[in-house]
């Protein structure tokens, strides 16, 4: 497939009630292996990426280390590939765009992109992620690609109380508008687990909803229930790979 067709067959795979489940991987091993396994199509966790190379999360990891690891998976698989690009590794408008012209370069079809200030405090008003978001679609436009921006609020990540987020709806539901007018194709509420919240995002944003595997989220037939168009793990995935490689270090190394 060329990248454009990547990058259609990409977002045709977004489905209210019949999720894409996105595995998290790190490398180009890992997504040869999960294609394999009959992915139908490949997501980085940045935490992923960034730990793999001995980086801290937060946009620690430069930039050209992950267009090369970028680079390397898009190489390795024939499936659309999208990046976890955090907070586009700049502040203005201007300058995300500039980066994310390099992941299109790179061959990526999308990129998930949040909105609290990476390396700051709190989250880019709405207005202020709005014109970001919209300066990507401008340079997704010019290259001539359908690229999925998965707009991505850490309202509900950012506040650790789960008995407060459903105070924290509204919010969420005023930047999903503003991030669909601005050119957004999803969007993605890392941290909510809820399922009546989850439900009420859904029927609030035509855009399609992502949510984040996490310890008390629901089941994934009951997510696809509740309107989920996509589930992604984030940095279980490497979680889980380590624990691992280290168990069967432990196992086999003990006198």
């Amino acid at each position: 497939m060329t990248q454009a067709e990547k990058a259609h067959r990409f977002n045709d795979l977004h489905v209210p009630g019949d999720p894409l489940v996105l595995y998290n991987i790190w490398d180009a091993g890992g997504a040869g292996a999960i294609a394999k396994a009959g992915a139908k199509a490949v997501a980085t966790g940045s935490w992923s990426v960034a730990a793999a190379q001995g980086y801290p999360d937060g946009q620690a990891i430069p930039l050209d280390l992950v267009l090369t690891v970028l680079s390397r998976i898009v190489a390795t698989v024939d499936l659309p590939v999208t990046l976890d690009f955090e907070g586009g590794y700049a502040i203005t408008a201007e300058e995300v765009a500039a980066n994310v012209a390099r992941v299109i370069e790179a061959g990526a079809v999308g990129i998930n992109f949040e909105d609290q200030v990476v390396g700051g405090s709190g989250l880019y008003s709405a207005p202020d992620q709005a014109d970001r978001i919209g300066a990507i679609r401008q340079t997704a436009e010019a290259a001539s690609l359908p690229f999925f921006i998965n707009a991505r609020t850490d309202l509900f990540l950012k506040e650790k109380d789960r008995g407060k987020h459903e105070a924290l709806v509204p919010e969420a539901k005023e930047r999903a508008a503003a991030y669909a007018e601005a050119g957004a194709s999803g969007f993605f509420v890392p941290g909510l687990v809820d399922p009546a919240l989850i439900e009420t995002i859904c029927k609030a944003t035509a855009l399609p909803v992502n949510v984040m595997m996490l310890k008390g989220a629901p089941a994934t037939q009951d997510l696809a229930s509740l309107g989920v168009a996509r589930i992604s793990y984030g940095p279980g995935p490497y979680v889980e790979a380590i624990a691992a490689l280290t168990e069967r270090f432990q196992q086999i190394s003990a006198p």
